[in-house]
């Protein structure tokens, strides 16, 4: 089976990305607590902690008093990095892609790269899931037109 994207001409690559945020962030403002960020993003501080410390998530501004202050920007990162989770790409490739980043626009035919195998990875994996619905479906339409059998029904 092959699984084919198609897109229109209204439809611009910007606007794939543009989806309802499930937690949103106040407006005006551009500095968060760990908490905040955790509430936002629906990702645990011991997970943001751990990023951090794996080098997933670039340098994380600090209060004078050493806590956590993440920006606008460091949550467009991590609602990025939540993506790469859902695609099942390994936590090493994404601290790869992070290092890649980070290392800036000589490094740009690499990332590509990673994404369009990552890319390849999430088509095989949806050309499964619907190879399995279409098995669960025609299991489920089995069922809807069996009859109970004898033993099933009391008689």
């Amino acid at each position: 089976m092959t699984v084919v994207q198609t897109v229109n001409e209204e439809t611009a690559p910007a606007a794939l990305c543009v989806h309802e945020d499930p937690h949103p962030r106040p407006a005006g403002r551009d500095q968060y607590t760990i908490s905040e960020v955790a509430a936002f993003t629906g990702m645990s501080a011991h997970t943001l902690r751990w990023y951090e410390r794996i080098g997933l998530m670039p340098h994380v501004d600090r209060s004078n008093t050493g806590q956590r202050r993440f920006s606008n920007r460091d949550l467009d990162w991590l609602a990025f990095v939540g993506k790469l989770r859902l695609t099942g790409m390994p936590v090493a490739d994404m601290v790869t892609y992070a290092e890649l980043v980070r290392a800036g626009e000589c490094t740009e035919p690499q990332r590509k790269a990673l994404l369009e195998a990552t890319r390849l990875d999430v088509l095989q994996r949806i050309a499964e899931l619907r190879d399995t619905l279409t098995v669960l479906d025609y299991k489920i339409g089995t069922y809807a037109g069996a009859e109970p059998a004898p033993e099933r029904t009391g008689a």
